[in-house]
């Protein structure tokens, strides 16, 4: 896969060691870059928050390698295409994945038309993927070579056009790697601790954010079977497979034993729970919608074997998405049944190392219906 000839590109900056290294890997290859932080949150003063931290490193990592960095505001954008999204898919029932959204209409959309209008064909990023330059064909995404970092799941909603204007330079690295050229060449954030949980929020203070947005309906936890044996706080701190935080341990005249999140009841404001062995939480297919094709086309095929996962990290499981259509959704079938499909997540869809693209878990809820 030949590379494009090295021009200008405008590199996300995140102050993290990834976009670090990305932007020297790229002024290795002759690329003249230029540097971007993405404001996509106002914290507030929220201690919690760690922009102004990130901004410091990013500032360190530029003028060490001399390379011009801003700051753009892409705020009003997230929150319209992201943090609306993110608060009525918990409203709904759903558990979301604001990070798929971020990429699709933050990073590689709001970002690359930025760029463009700077008259900067290209961005570039650290995240853990590579991609094909063939002339002429689709443009394929493909898993990064570090298997525990591939990020391919949470690109699998690019088009072409914003493949095809992207680089990322660690495709082909492990991180071992990337953060020991780092130390090597001297980043100031060759150790920096990677990020993790979403962006805006500060993992042990989830629902104590989600309460500020949204109105918490406590109401009765029930077991399959319909017999109620405690109450939540409200389903919005809830989501399928949860096992810790429900207080309902110790129940008498109860088979002892965990207790698991199999579905939520909106409409009586539920929580349904079951044990390990509860054949709820297990399921053999699933629906989806807004299903997105990375090559922009439908696959030939009116029943189509492939491999999927509906959650990062999750090993690839042997599929049939059905692609007749059933209103708005597709089902997928599973060879073997797939422990808490979670709705509001995606089910992303691979051959081998291609990702083919993915859509939205609706199994469970309002079949079909978008979150939006």
């Amino acid at each position: 896969m030949a590379l494009p000839k090295p021009g200008r590109v405008m590199l996300g900056m995140s102050g993290g060691v990834d976009s670090s290294v990305a932007a020297w890997l790229l002024q290795e290859q002759g690329w003249q870059v230029q540097a971007v932080f993405m404001q996509n949150w106002h914290s507030d003063g929220d201690s919690s928050c760690t922009a102004s931290a990130d901004l410091s490193f990013a500032r360190a990592v530029c003028d060490q390698l001399a390379i011009p960095l801003r700051t753009v505001d892409f705020s009003e954008a997230y929150w319209k295409h992201v943090f609306r999204y993110f608060l009525e898919s918990y409203a709904r029932g759903y558990t979301p994945n604001p990070d798929v959204l971020c990429n699709n209409e933050i990073k590689f959309k709001a970002f690359l038309d930025y760029a463009n209008e700077q008259g900067v064909p290209y961005i570039a990023t650290g995240h853990y993927v590579t991609r094909s330059y063939q002339v002429d064909s689709p443009i394929l995404l493909y898993r990064g070579m570090d298997t525990t970092k591939d990020q391919s799941y949470f690109l699998h909603g690019l088009n072409q056009r914003q493949l095809s204007s992207s680089l990322f330079p660690l495709g082909e690295m492990h991180k071992s790697q990337v953060r020991a050229l780092a130390k090597r060449i001297g980043l100031p954030n060759h150790d920096k601790r990677d990020s993790t949980g979403i962006c805006f929020i500060e993992p042990k203070q989830f629902n104590a954010f989600l309460k500020h947005y949204l109105l918490a309906k406590p109401g009765e936890i029930k077991t399959t079977d319909g017999k109620v044996i405690g109450q939540h706080r409200g389903l919005i701190f809830h989501t399928i497979g949860q096992r810790k935080g429900l207080g309902i341990g110790g129940q008498r005249n109860i088979k002892q034993g965990a207790w698991y999140v199999v579905g939520k009841d909106t409409a009586t404001q539920s929580l349904i729970v079951g044990q390990a062995d509860d054949p709820a939480l297990y399921s053999s297919s699933l629906r989806c919608s807004q299903l997105h094709w990375i090559s922009g086309e439908l696959p030939a095929k009116q029943a189509l074997a492939c491999t999927a996962k509906i959650r990062y990290r999750q090993t690839d499981q042997p599929c049939t998405i059905e692609l007749k259509k059933d209103g708005d959704t597709y089902c997928v079938y599973f060879e073997k049944p797939m422990w808490a499909v979670t709705p509001g997540q995606f089910v992303v869809f691979y051959d081998k190392q291609v990702c083919l693209g993915g859509g939205m878990i609706c199994t469970g809820h309002e079949e079909g219906a978008s979150p939006l």
